[in-house]
């Protein structure tokens, strides 16, 4: 007899699909909401993982049967519910667990807060947006994890533990790659690209290889989160999830950004200004590296896992997925998820880094996304609201037309930046845009979280819901490379020599006009006294073609098919019990 087949199957499960409950979809999308502060701050929301289930028996039980100590052998035990504790009504060992998850949850969002939110930003000043791009690529693994997750689900050392097998090593390597990175990134930020300096690609390399450890622990997390808590307080570990990546990322961008600015530490801390902020990127890589080491230790040494059954082989889990491939409401929900980001990419990828090319300073980019961060969290909980009082995806049309507006008023920002310098009133338009735009990217989040929720099968619940959230993490980042390269291509610049050439400037000086629209020739335009005048910017091209498409998509396309899917019955998004892929599940 199979693994699966020794598997419980309730009447519901194998006769008519289970309806969802309202509270139980809204739980589910509230839930997922806690990323959303960070991917509202680099304007990349769909990085989280949402596999974890939430308050149902089926979960509970599926978490008890995993254990080691369970056994056919023994009388049936009755089947566990969800407790609705509070944490400080948690079991001690509960509530010690939690804060471990917590803090494995926060040292994921460390570098990955970095390598989507403040490098970019830190990069302008170096390259160009095509190559800012290239560099894009590194947080592609977070949205590609569900390839190898059931690797990391099925192979473990059993004298290590099933999820500590993947933790330890992937922790280790990820501090040694921090610390080796903090001794190197100042000097690769400032030659790369430049000649005689490491290109773009490898400096992308070594944050590819960051995001990749960081995209592998979540998945053993995932797994683990589901027997480190009693049956019946595992809702909690979407909970830890939420405030430890939300905490991790946070740090890394928003915070990280604010102290590494010179401007706003000589502005709101030090009497005397100086040339350096209270931060570097080097030094806080080498802070965390130690960090990551030392956790690791302590976590090898003192915490012991408990036995679990592996009761999935990966061909089982891959036969699964691809079953569910197969049925063609995915298809057209993946096609849907691939296409809608399009219309918000320039805004999303590039408003930002437009404003500071103008000069609105990382200072108060810095103040901008620290004054959102609260705004974004109170915002973010009547979204959750709405996703329960109205129906998930016509919410998310509100939400998608909302974010085109927003992308329409991210160009006009932009395009009324004072030719004289940030203003106060230029600074609060800029801060009510960014969250206007956050905002929206909230509701659309939250409302396609829930609908998930609604339509994923609760017998193959974790492999269905994050199939359903990689393929939207992929429509947020594919399309950030070609949009960032096209502004490039679009944008026009001539470097005009100095009327009156300077003696002492640190480069040759400028005696032809040249194209400075690439970051390179910028710089050296400005080094040799020139000045760099933009007849063209490709921002704007850019965002207007982003915006056309979503427009047109949107109507023709994508609207008509959401809300055809969302009226479905439940047996349209199920396998069928006879289909082959669906062996393993029956």
């Amino acid at each position: 007899m199979g693994t699966r087949a020794r598997r419980a199957k309730s009447p519901t499960q194998i006769g008519k699909p289970p309806k969802p409950s309202k509270e139980a979809a809204g739980t589910n999308g509230h839930a997922s909401r806690g990323s959303t502060a960070t991917a509202a701050m680099n304007q990349n929301v769909e990085l989280l993982r949402r596999n974890i289930p939430q308050d149902s028996s089926s979960a509970v039980t599926a978490n008890l049967m995993s254990r080691d100590s369970f056994s056919l052998d023994d009388p049936v035990p009755k089947t566990p519910t969800a407790n609705n504790h509070g944490f400080f009504d948690l079991p001690k060992r509960d509530q010690k667990n939690f804060g471990l998850l917590v803090l494995l949850y926060f040292l994921q969002g460390i570098p990955l807060g970095l390598a989507t939110g403040s490098v970019p930003f830190l990069l302008k000043n170096h390259m160009s947006y095509g190559e800012i791009g290239i560099f894009s690529l590194a947080s592609y693994p977070y949205s590609l994890k569900l390839l190898w997750s059931p690797i990391v689900d099925a192979m473990w050392s059993p004298k290590v533990g099933r999820r500590k097998s993947w933790i330890l090593p992937i922790q280790l390597l990820s501090g040694i790659g921090m610390l080796w990175l903090g001794s190197e990134v100042e000097g690769m930020m400032a030659l790369t690209g430049k000649p005689g300096g490491p290109t773009v690609w490898g400096f992308t390399y070594w944050w590819f290889f960051l995001v990749l450890m960081c995209a592998t622990q979540d998945i053993a997390v995932d797994g683990w989160a589901l027997t480190l808590l009693t049956p019946g307080n595992v809702s909690y570990a979407s909970t830890a999830q939420t405030v430890g990546l939300t905490a991790g990322q946070f740090l890394s961008y928003t915070v990280f950004l604010a102290f590494h600015s010179k401007d706003f530490a000589n502005r709101w801390f030090r009497a005397e200004p100086l040339e350096h902020g209270l931060m570097s990127l080097g030094g806080y890589l080498t802070f965390w590296g130690w960090a990551y080491i030392a956790v690791t230790i302590g976590l090898g040494l003192f915490k012991r896992e408990e036995k679990t059954k592996n009761e999935d082989g990966i061909w089982d889990v891959y036969k699964i997925m691809w079953g569910v491939l197969k049925l063609k409401n995915i298809q057209t929900i993946i096609i849907v998820h691939l296409i809608a980001k399009i219309g918000f990419q320039a805004n999303d990828g590039v408003t930002n880094l437009k404003l500071l090319d103008k000069g609105f300073g990382t200072e108060n980019m810095a103040l901008t996304v620290l004054i959102d961060f609260p705004f974004e969290i109170a915002l973010g909980y009547y979204a959750g609201k709405w996703s329960q009082e109205f129906t998930p995806m016509r919410l998310w049309c509100w939400g998608f037309m909302g974010r085109l507006v927003a992308a329409v008023l991210a160009q006009l920002t932009v395009a009324l930046f004072p030719a004289g310098g940030v203003t106060s009133w230029y600074l609060l338009v800029v801060i009510g845009e960014h969250i206007f735009s956050t905002f929206t990217n909230t509701v659309m989040f939250v409302a396609v979280s829930a609908f998930h929720a609604n339509i994923a099968d609760p017998v193959i619940g974790g492999t269905y819901m994050t199939l359903l959230a990689t393929v939207c993490n992929l429509g947020g980042t594919f399309p950030r490379f070609f949009v960032l390269r096209l502004v490039d291509y679009f944008t026009s610049a001539t470097c005009n020599p100095p009327a009156y050439p300077d003696s002492k400037l640190s480069a040759p000086a400028i005696t032809q006009p040249f194209s400075c629209s690439i970051q390179a020739d910028k710089e050296r335009c400005l080094a040799g006294g020139g000045t760099c005048d933009v007849t063209r910017d490709g921002y704007y091209i850019v965002n207007v073609i982003c915006v056309v498409l979503g427009v047109v998509t949107f109507a023709l396309f994508i609207r008509p098919k959401v809300l055809q899917l969302q009226a479905l019955p439940l047996r349209a998004w199920r396998l069928s019990p006879s289909s082959p892929s669906s062996s393993a599940k029956y």
